[in-house]
């Protein structure tokens, strides 16, 4: 941040992105399987990354489940 223009100086938008798996995690007291908590987390990641480059988040994981080609790459 110190040396590029533009980039934060805080963490609040990282810890933002943790906040729904830490809810989640207190809600149901735990994950149930390792493999439980990656697939949310990845699915969280898709989330929240289309909000970011403002998509459609359910357009976006009806063509991902459909196997349509799709990109999460900013452009």
């Amino acid at each position: 941040f110190a040396l590029v223009e533009g980039v934060p100086f805080t963490n609040n938008q990282a810890e933002r992105d943790l906040r729904p798996a830490k809810v989640k995690q207190k809600v149901s007291g735990c994950f149930r399987t390792q493999q439980g908590a990656k697939v949310y987390v990845r699915l969280q990641a898709v989330i929240s990354t289309c909000r970011k480059q403002e998509r459609n988040v359910y357009a976006f994981l009806r063509a991902l489940f459909a196997y349509q080609p799709v990109s999460l790459l900013a452009g």
